[in-house]
């Protein structure tokens, strides 16, 4: 009967530990552990367009074939917000020596909550970029614009002044560029084109992807 208790005792700690293990881990951790898995596997060519960012980069899952000629890479990860490009970028940014990276993200920062302002936003852009002129000296940076989805319509305001003040920094920046799809992606009322996105009115279908590929195209390096 002792045994029996003590294999139960033992069997509830291990699993205390694991679930604490689990609870630690940071956001995204398994997305992250995936590319490194595929990474371990095959080892990207350095001197790729790094697109990097969240959702709207990861279910762009055939950017290739919108942007032939260029050799992509493409590293986004779910619902991420800038905090989390920080927290992986000597994962998911600095190891591929890219020569050019493309960033979508804010989107996830502004709708994360009512607490969250611009200027938070714009501080983590800078911290990011930052972070990669240190490391990767004047590598090409291309940002594109927050996106209008019609789910997140009352954040547009936020967005639209997001997306001023980030232009504004990259303009004094060298090797710099910014691609506008927010302004492609509005009716003539100024409201979010509903057609360019699939059910849930937050990601695209592809001719949201088209007018992206319209703007950034002509942005990326050969």
């Amino acid at each position: 009967m002792k045994q029996f208790i003590y294999h139960l005792i033992a069997l509830f700690i291990f699993t205390t530990a694991v679930s604490t293990a689990y609870a630690q881990q940071p956001p995204f951790y398994n997305d992250i552990q995936a590319f490194k898995k595929k990474d371990s596997a095959s080892f990207p060519a350095k001197q790729a367009i790094l697109f990097v960012g969240s959702s709207s980069f990861t279910k762009w899952t055939d950017v290739q074939d919108y942007f032939p000629g260029y050799p992509i890479l493409n590293r986004g990860f779910g619902g991420s917000s800038l905090p989390d490009l920080i927290r992986y970028a000597e994962d998911v940014i600095f190891p591929y020596q890219p020569k050019q990276i493309v960033i979508y993200c804010g989107d996830n920062d502004l709708a994360a909550s009512d607490t969250v302002t611009v200027q938070m936003v714009v501080d983590r852009f800078e911290t990011l970029f930052g972070m990669i002129r240190k490391r990767l000296g004047k590598v090409p940076v291309l940002y594109v614009s927050i996106k209008p989805s019609p789910s997140r319509s009352r954040l547009m305001p936020k967005m639209l002044e997001t997306n001023m003040r980030i232009k504004q920094f990259l303009s004094k920046q060298r090797k710099t560029a910014f691609a506008d799809v927010y302004h492609k992606m509005l009716n003539a009322d100024g409201t979010p084109i509903k057609d360019l996105f699939v059910e849930d009115n937050l990601h695209m279908n592809k001719s949201g992807y088209a007018i992206w590929k319209e703007v950034i195209g002509p942005l990326l390096i050969k």
